[in-house]
């Protein structure tokens, strides 16, 4: 489970695309997941490192795509 501790830096965060769709990702509210609306799907951040494998992708609901996507 990630650590609250662990932050992406912004200027990461800019940088970063889905691997899926090269869309930008957005953080999540509770800064433990990457997500791509675009894709809707979620990657998950461990230790500070996002992991952008298709194997470790979430869907994402409704509702948050919803919430993103404002």
């Amino acid at each position: 489970m990630s650590s609250a501790r662990h932050q992406i830096d912004p200027r990461t965060l800019e940088i970063l695309v889905c691997p899926l769709t090269k869309t930008r990702l957005s953080l999540s509210d509770s800064g433990d997941e990457l997500l791509s609306a675009v894709a809707r799907v979620a990657f998950p951040i461990r230790d500070g490192v996002p992991l952008l494998c298709i194997e470790e992708v979430r869907d994402l609901s409704d509702e948050e795509i919803a919430r993103i996507s404002r």
